[in-house]
């Protein structure tokens, strides 16, 4: 009897493991609105229970078809986690503190994407500083503070532009035009000594819904909503950038925060001719929150293919609730006679 107790609890985890599989391929490769609450967990996540199921299944079987399982499970997560993509990046070179190095010979532009949450956690100039980047994406700060991190990178000749709770600085030259924004996000064009220009679109979109007590209908009804909106807000971004400029024949850097993982269905209306730089050439682990913990990459940097990112890694600092994103490019448009 207990040998027949061990081999049907074996079945049964084997069966319970299964399923969790098959409902995990179909949420995540689907992403339907109504089970947000669900797909915002990252999905090794369900697959590390999954594998816990599969591997009591052996321990009560013995039988191949508990390891077979916990195979599928590993190629899943290898194939579905963001987490997994940076594997295939093991030979890039991550982008290094102090000047950017030129890549192959080639001088490189460096773009860092922070939120700043305020502030609250102390000032992350010395943070930023040490990177030297030529432009830099801020949300969630105030212009004072965007100011005065411009000052101490850049001195007399900080280029800078603030809308609500964004900004963007830089080491070269704003292009004169009519303000761009939305309360989400802000265009400003960069102009670089030799007169090419740079489109920069720099967001900051709703803040996810956290509630994970999936046994309540609320929370799943405020995940869904908060998709909803956030994607208009993305979209609304989007049309804006496909109005004010010849998109996608105009160079572009879109970034900031997203607030939305990588694989999350919000990130599926970004633009086929926008490269994630992380994706491309992404080093180490690239989630950016909770900067203590991170299991979310939220905070991203795409350019159109005007650009080549060669390094990317997302970096810790004392001074956010996020980890900041630092991203090495080519720019490969000729300079401006």
């Amino acid at each position: 009897m207990h040998i027949s107790f061990r081999r049907s609890l074996g079945w049964f985890l084997v069966g319970s493991s299964l399923l969790l599989h098959a409902a995990t391929v179909v949420l995540y490769s689907r992403q339907p609105d109504r089970f947000a609450a669900v797909t915002v967990i990252p999905i090794w996540v369900w697959g590390g229970i999954g594998l816990v199921l599969s591997s009591l299944a052996y321990y009560s079987l013995r039988a191949s078809l508990s390891l077979i399982v916990s195979f599928i499970w590993v190629v899943t997560l290898l194939v579905g986690a963001d987490e997994a993509k940076v594997l295939t990046n093991l030979h890039r070179e991550a982008p290094q503190p102090g000047i950017p190095q030129p890549f192959k010979g080639e001088p490189v532009l460096r773009v860092l994407t922070i939120n700043c949450a305020q502030f609250n956690f102390g000032d992350p100039t010395p943070d930023i500083a040490v990177w030297h980047p030529d432009i830099v994406l801020f949300q969630q700060t105030l212009p004072k503070s965007v100011r005065h991190v411009a000052t101490e990178l850049y001195g007399k000749d900080a280029q800078i532009r603030t809308f609500f709770d964004n900004g963007v600085i830089t080491r070269w030259k704003f292009k004169q035009e009519p303000l761009i924004h939305s309360k989400a996000s802000q265009e400003v064009t960069v102009v670089m000594p030799d007169g090419r220009e740079i489109k920069i679109v720099n967001l900051h979109l709703l803040t996810a819904a956290t509630d994970i007590r999936l046994w309540q209908p609320r929370a799943w009804r405020e995940h869904r909503e908060n998709r909803v909106l956030r994607r208009n807000e993305l979209n609304g971004i989007l049309s804006q950038l496909y109005e004010t400029s010849s998109f996608p024949e105009t160079p572009v850097i879109l970034g900031g925060d997203f607030n939305a993982p990588a694989n999350d269905q919000v990130m599926r209306y970004i633009p086929a001719e926008l490269t994630d730089a992380f994706t491309a050439v992404g080093k180490g682990w690239g989630n950016t929150f909770q900067r203590r913990v991170p299991i979310l990459r939220i905070d991203h940097l795409f350019s159109t293919s005007h650009f080549t990112p060669v390094r990317c890694r997302a970096v810790t600092t004392r001074h956010s609730d996020h980890r900041f994103v630092v991203a090495d490019y080519l720019f490969n448009c000729p300079p401006q006679p």
